[in-house]
This record gives structure tokens, C-alpha cells and sequence, in this order.
């Protein structure tokens, strides 16, 4: 449970700043060009480890479960994203991608026919609490915009949860690194041919030091080590706990603000970032009961009863 927390805070971290990243990058690179050099970049430092890997990997894989998870993990998702940033800030888009857990809980109920104890369900609503304190209460800027920006940043995370879930029920069996690497080549395919049909990357602005900065860190980073992480927290742990983080991403946002661009950190960021956690505690715990009447933490955080 330690090193599941701790990847958690530590994918947080690296995904707060990549909101950072993807407004730097709109200039020079454009929405779909966003998808392609992060994806290709996470996949660059991953391909080595695959290949030197390669022996001790079953190469009977469920390819049309990577390519599904990688269309809306990677493709879809992290277009809407730049998009969505577009029209709002990164500030917004980070709070809207919290809604993560409550779209994974939902698909997983409706498609999945999975179903969350009261205990996470109570997790759930406390995390979403937090946020609320982060927002200040100020509700009504969610929907004062056209869908561009709001709507887009919650299909965003809609796709989120569904690849989530999907992962669990269909990759389960395969390893972190092969999941990483293969959506990441998928998302790669979709941002180049979006790229293609839309807008084409500019090279001049490619070459300035805070857009390489912004590419390394996106996708070395925030694409190749962070999705690594996100799968291992997914697999080991269960997807609700892997999608919380998006819980702790509008804190670390605005720790990023704070220190890279002068935004001062106001008492609700503090006491939000508190209820977060007690959310994200309160979400993935199970109760002796449910763990056949022991206390140990040993059995895989948040699992879903399914009802058959």
C-alpha cells in the first residue's frame, strides 16, 4: 500500500506540471501535434526497455485491447485535453479532470456491471469535496462556456475512466511496460494522422528551449514514466485508485503555478488538498469485512463486487 500511495502522489506531481507543459506547447505544436511528440517521446525511452525485455515477454497479446485502450487513454483523451485548454485555463482543466473517478465508477456500473462499496462510494464524494473547497465553491464557472473547454475536459475524462476499466477487465494479465509502450505507439498514430488533417507542427518554434523543455517533460515524463506509473497503480491496485489521482492533480497544479510562475497558494488549496487525501484513503480501503474478516492490506485496494 506504501509504494501504491506513493506512485500516487508521485504521478500527480508529474501531471500537475503537464497541464503546464501542454499550454506551452499549443503555440508551436498545435492540439494534434501535442498528442504525437508526447506520445512518440513516452514511447522513445520505453522501446529500449521493450527490446531488452523482449525474452521474458509473451508476445500473445490482446492487441485489439491495446489498440482500444491506447485509442482513448492516449488518442482521444490527450486531444481533448489541449483543446479543452484552448478555452480555459490549466488551473480548470486540471479540476475538471478530477471528475475521473466518478465517470470510472459510472462506466464500470453501466457497462462493466461493476459496483462500488459505500465506503469508496463515500470516498469518492469526500475527494470531490476537496476539489470543491480547491474551486472555492465558485461552481458556476464550470458551465459559464461554450462546450469547447468545459464539455471537451470532461469527455476527456470520461475517456479516462472507460480505458480504466476496460484495462482492468481486458489487460489484466499483461505487463505494465508492454501496455505503456503499445498505447503510447497507438496514440502516436492517431495525433500524427489528426496532425495531418488539421494543423502540421511549426520546426522553428520546435527548437526554442522551453518548447524542448515542455516536450521532454511531457512526454518523457509525463507520458513515458507517468503512464508507467498510472498502470502499475491500475493493475497492483484497481482503477478507482488509479483514477483518485486526479484528485491530488489540481493541488500539484497549482504547487507548479506557484513555483514556476509567482501564483500564490491560498489557504483552500491547503485544507482541499487535506480532504483529497482522506478521500483517496477512504476510496481504495476496504473493511474487515470485505477482507473475509482480516485487516490486511495485502488484497487489491478499491476491487469491485461484481454483480452478476
Amino acid at each position: 500500500m506504501l509504494r501504491l500511495y506513493g506512485a500516487l502522489i508521485g504521478l500527480s506531481l508529474i501531471w500537475g506540471l503537464s497541464f503546464v507543459f501542454m499550454k506551452w506547447l499549443l503555440p508551436p505544436a498545435g492540439i494534434w501535434g501535442i498528442v504525437f511528440l508526447r506520445c512518440l517521446a513516452g514511447a522513445a525511452i520505453l522501446l529500449p526497455v521493450l527490446w531488452w525485455k523482449r525474452r521474458e515477454i509473451n508476445w500473445k497479446l490482446p492487441w485489439k485491447a491495446l489498440v482500444v485502450v491506447g485509442i482513448f487513454n492516449c488518442g482521444l483523451a490527450w486531444g481533448l485535453i489541449p483543446l479543452s485548454e484552448t478555452e480555459i485555463t490549466s488551473s480548470t482543466a486540471s479540476i475538471l479532470n478530477a471528475t475521473t473517478p466518478i465517470w470510472t465508477g459510472i462506466i464500470g456500473f453501466i457497462i462493466f456491471s461493476y459496483v462500488l462499496t459505500a465506503r469508496q462510494w463515500m470516498g469518492i464524494l469526500i475527494g470531490f469535496f476537496g476539489i470543491l473547497v480547491l474551486m472555492d465553491f465558485q461552481v458556476g464557472q464550470l458551465f459559464g462556456k461554450e462546450f469547447i473547454g468545459i464539455g471537451t475536459m470532461l469527455l476527456a475524462s470520461t475517456c479516462y475512466g472507460f480505458a480504466g476499466q476496460f484495462t482492468k477487465r481486458f489487460l489484466s494479465g499483461t505487463g505494465v511496460l508492454v501496455i505503456t509502450t503499445f498505447t503510447l505507439l497507438t496514440g502516436a498514430v492517431i495525433g500524427l494522422i489528426g496532425m495531418l488533417i488539421t494543423e502540421p507542427i511549426k520546426p522553428a518554434m520546435l527548437m526554442e528551449p522551453l518548447t524542448i523543455f515542455a516536450i521532454v517533460g511531457l512526454g518523457c515524463f509525463g507520458s513515458g514514466l507517468g503512464q508507467l506509473i498510472y498502470f502499475y497503480i491500475n493493475k497492483n491496485g484497481s482503477p478507482e485508485l488509479a483514477a483518485t489521482v486526479t484528485y491530488l492533480i489540481p493541488a500539484t497544479a497549482m504547487v507548479w503555478g506557484y513555483v514556476l510562475l509567482g501564483e500564490a497558494i491560498t489557504p483552500n488549496v491547503i485544507i482541499g488538498l487535506l480532504i483529497i487525501f482522506a478521500g483517496v484513503y477512504l476510496s481504495s480501503k476496504k473493511s474487515k469485512a470485505e477482507n473475509g474478516g482480516t485487516n490486511s492490506l495485502s488484497r487489491k485496494p478499491g476491487e469491485f463486487r461484481h454483480v452478476k
